[in-house]
Parts: structure tokens; sequence; C-alpha cells
């Protein structure tokens, strides 16, 4: 899958790509069908694979079809029952809505771009524990409001951006735990309930269906949409901290600073000279866009009505996967930003002796204690140092 319009796009592969979409959903409707045969409910007859019912190809007839119900599912289960026949097709989706197919497949989707954005942060720390602990003495100007402020370190300001991604783990672990969702026609699971005989029973097939996909089991979640929102906020959280990185690094590589610089920049259309930071641009572009997304899938679940949503529910699909899909990518670039990053350290060193007197706030604290100055004015930037890598090293033994 590739996009014109947001360079990079195919590094996300097929993450969410309608085909993927697609076979999410037959995931579902085939995984139901054999979890009604294992719980004795359907005969065993019916048992079947349906995952080859229906290719690629199908996804532009499907979503050409699904205007006339506002729903891909319906013209999905119309495609399954044709090809399947029989009392496959009879059993099929029995106990099912079209939400219930809907939410669970995003969920699938939603969980293979985590799983994809996990990996690349887990590159990603392990990349700035190394640069953190090379460049941990290295002299550099701290600047705050773009202005000279007072002696640093390279290996402070990297440990900064290494928290930033710890956080951005720390959310997306606890934040996103996708789940099924089989609630029936109005979330109260009344046709599972009547095909098993008892509300146990119904409950029960929840807890299969999200053994047989891998997925968390959770009670019908229909208007209750945060098991979205909080996937979109950890995700933002993700972009949030890769765009801190990008934004240091575009800055740092500006002619007149030139203590960063990308391994591989960007060319000019019309000026040879110049080496443009394309991948922190193009991360920079995934953090600006990333918070109007979430806010989106909040306005959708703030006006969610009723057991099914007239327009909100419809409103996630598409954000979510924009927002899987940029995040993916976004990840992979900061992976390789990083990996490739070059820190020209005797320059910092030149732009912090050469940024005028950084002393005074030392001078006012030496005169406020009378204590002697201590030399270097660098803080406790050591512990803090330590800190931030104990923490990440924790992390990477837990992911280990």
């Amino acid at each position: 899958m590739t996009d014109l319009f947001w360079p990079g796009d195919n590094r996300a592969g097929e993450i969410f790509s309608d085909a993927a979409f697609l076979d999410a959903m037959v995931s579902v409707e085939n995984a139901w069908l054999g979890v009604l045969v294992d719980a004795g409910v359907a005969p065993a007859a019916v048992r079947a694979d349906l995952t080859s019912a229906i290719a690629a190809g199908d996804a532009e007839a499907v979503a050409t079809a699904a205007e006339a119900d506002g729903s891909p599912v319906t013209a999905m289960l119309r495609c399954l029952r044709a090809r399947a026949g029989g009392q496959a097709a009879r059993w099929l989706h029995r106990g099912l809505t079209s939400q219930d197919v809907v939410d669970t497949a995003l969920m699938l989707c939603l969980r293979d771009g985590i799983s994809r954005v996990r990996s690349e942060i887990t590159a990603q720390i392990g990349t700035l524990i190394d640069l953190v602990e090379t460049h941990r003495d290295a002299p550099m100007l701290a600047r705050t409001l773009t202005q000279a402020a007072l002696p640093t370190t390279i290996g402070m300001k990297m440990a900064n951006w290494l928290a930033g991604v710890l956080d951005a783990a720390e959310v997306l672990a606890t934040g996103s735990r996708p789940s099924v969702q089989v609630g029936g026609a109005a979330g109260t699971m009344a046709a599972a309930t009547e095909l098993t005989g008892t509300a146990a029973n119904a409950v029960a097939l929840s807890g299969r269906l999200a053994a047989a996909l891998g997925l968390a089991d959770a009670v019908p979640w229909h208007t209750t949409r945060s098991a979205i929102t909080r996937a979109g906020d950890a995700l933002v959280t993700c972009c949030d901290a890769w765009g801190h990185i990008a934004a240091d690094v575009a800055t740092g590589s500006r002619t007149e600073i030139a203590e960063l610089t990308e391994a591989r920049g960007g060319g000019s259309s019309t000026m040879p000279h110049k080496t443009n930071p394309v991948l922190s641009v193009l991360i920079r572009r995934a953090a600006v866009t990333a918070p109007p997304l979430a806010a989106t899938l909040h306005t959708a679940s703030a006006v969610s009505v009723d057991q099914r949503s007239d327009g909100g529910w419809h409103a996630e699909w598409a954000t979510l996967r924009t927002l899987t899909r940029h995040t993916v990518s976004a990840a992979a670039q900061t992976t390789e930003l990083l990996c490739g990053l070059v820190v020209h350290a005797d320059r910092a060193a030149t732009n912090l002796a050469t940024a005028g007197d950084l002393l005074a706030e030392q001078r006012s604290m030496v005169e406020l204690t009378g204590r002697t100055a201590i030399s270097g004015y660098t803080g406790a930037i050591y512990r803090l140092i330590d800190a931030t890598l104990e923490r990440a090293r924790r992390h990477m033994k837990e992911v280990s």
C-alpha cells in the first residue's frame, strides 16, 4: 500500500489496508463459526475455513456495495454465504451484528499496528542507550525559548529523548489492549443467549472468540468507545516522543548550529548544495497530525448514542486506520533516524564556548549561599542520566 500524499506510508505495509481489514472481518466470521461448533451450538458439519473464500480483489466490490447499508459487513456476508454454501452459509454470522464484526476487525488490525510500533520502540530504546552512553560527557549548550541558557551535555539531551520514548512504551503497554466485541444486535447478547440456552453460555462465547483471535475478552462495548480512544491516545503519545526527537534533530542540523546530521539527508529539486533533514521533517509531520486524529476519535466517542451510534461509530474507522498507519511509518522513520544520527561533538563544544556568559545564575546562587562555586555548573545531570539509563535497561530486560 502506498500514498502519494504521505511519503513513507509504504513503511506500514499492509497494516490496516483495505485487504487487511477485509481479511480481519472474514477472520472474525470464521472464528465465530468455529466457536459455535466448539460450544455445541452449531453442528460439526458447518465448520469451514472461510479465510480463503474472499480474496484481496473483492475489497473494491465490497467497498462499493457498503454504501447501501453503511457498513461493509453485509456485502462481505453475501460473498461468504454464496461461496461457502450449505449449512455453513446458514449458520454464518448467527449471534453477531455488523458492529461486532467491524469493531473486532478494527482491533485485529490495531493489534498488528501496535505490534510493529512496539518492535520499533524496543530498537529505539537500545539505540538511545548507546547514544546516551557514548555522549554522556560531551559538552553542549542548553537552550531555552530558543536562547542560550546553561551548559549541559549531549548525553543529557539524549537522555530526555530516551525518557520520552520510555513513557510512550509504557502508555502503549497499558493503554491499548485490543479486545473482542460480541454484543449482538443491541449489545445485550440476546441472540447468543437464545442460541446457547443460557446467559452464562452466551457470555462464554465471547471468551472463546477472544482466545481464537488472540484478543482480550471484554463485555460488549458498542457505545462505550474507550477501547478506541485509549489506543488512539497511546499512538499519539508515541508520536509526541518522536516529534520531540525530530524537532531537536532538525534544529540541531541548521547550518548555523550544525551539531547533528541525519545519515541520509534529502535533496532539493533546485538547490544542489542542500541536504535536508527529511526524516525529521516527516516524523514531525506525523507528530503534528496525530493529535487531531485522536481528537476525532474522542469526538466520535462523545457523540455515541443509544446502542449503536449514528455517524460517530462510522467516523472512527478511517480515522483509526490513518492514525495507526501514520504511527507505524513514523516509528520506522524514527528508528532509522536514531540509528544513523551523526553527532558533531566538536561543533557542540564550540557553540557552548562561544555562547557568552552562561554563569549569571550560578553567581547568584553562590552569593545567596556563600559557598564556593561548583566547577562546570552542570548540576545533577549524571544522576539524571543514570536514572534514565537504569529505567531503560529494566525495560529492555522486561521485553527480552
